[in-house]
């Protein structure tokens, strides 16, 4: 397997392997292991070919149902788990996040979703843990923010150096630039920077800021996260060290 972070399949903007990150004990994440994405509804016969080359047999799905274009199903040939995380139910968390313009597209809400939904991420996390052999595909819509989450978590419990995880979570906006070109939409990266700036902050701050002052393996756990499942989260994503 070519050992390279974006994966340009046919049909998908934002596809990366979180394979190659450093951890602090001197490690790195394993190749092939877990793929961050947008949401492969558009992906060609090439681009689902690239995809099995790369080795995923599990897509964990993280939109909510009526999100999900019934005419556009994946593969026989891979396993799909859905997992809707944002929980769109629980209206009193979202009117929240509404009204103290926690915006979706930036990371300002990653701390209150946590505190709140730490469960929707445990199951996240879990069915990756319990994914059979071969790498796993974790996408949402755009592949930036409840991916963008989750990327994040597994990141933090592998040990990936902090600088790492902020790096590959602002790697979205670089990748959905030409998308929204392609699609005559207006480029949301500048709007996000405006917004943030607002609020004297910036995505790396904000991802910093929750690194940093929230213990995740201890709010995970605390929702239920086990340790034979936090084993094989960390087994799945740690490459072997030679020694």
């Amino acid at each position: 397997m070519a050992a390279t972070r974006h994966l340009a399949w046919e049909g998908a903007f934002n596809a990366r392997d979180l394979g190659g990150l450093p951890t602090t004990d001197g490690s790195t994440t394993r190749w092939g292991a877990v793929v961050r994405s947008d949401a492969p509804d558009d992906l060609t016969a090439a681009g689902w070919a690239g995809l099995w080359a790369h080795g995923v047999r599990t897509v964990l799905d993280l939109r909510e149902p009526e999100e999900i274009p019934a005419e556009r199903a994946a593969p026989d040939w891979v396993t799909v788990v859905r997992v809707p995380l944002d929980d769109r139910g629980d209206t009193a968390f979202w009117q929240y996040c509404a009204d103290h313009r926690l915006s979706s597209g930036t990371p300002l809400y990653y701390g209150p979703f946590l505190r709140r939904k730490a469960d929707r991420c445990v199951a996240a996390i879990e069915a990756i843990a319990d994914a059979g052999p071969g790498g796993v595909l974790v996408h949402c819509a755009s592949g930036r923010d409840r991916t963008g989450l989750i990327s994040l978590l597994l990141l933090a419990l592998a040990g990936v150096e902090t600088a790492a995880i902020v790096a590959d979570y602002e790697l979205s906006e670089e990748r959905l630039r030409p998308a929204f070109a392609a699609l005559g939409w207006r480029d949301q990266g500048p709007l996000i920077r405006e917004l943030l700036a607002r609020r004297a902050t910036s995505a790396e701050a904000e991802i910093l800021s929750l690194l940093n002052t929230l213990d995740i393996e201890a709010v995970l756990r605390a929702a239920g996260l086990g340790e034979t499942r936090l084993a094989a989260v960390r087994a799945r994503l740690l490459a072997e060290r030679a020694g």
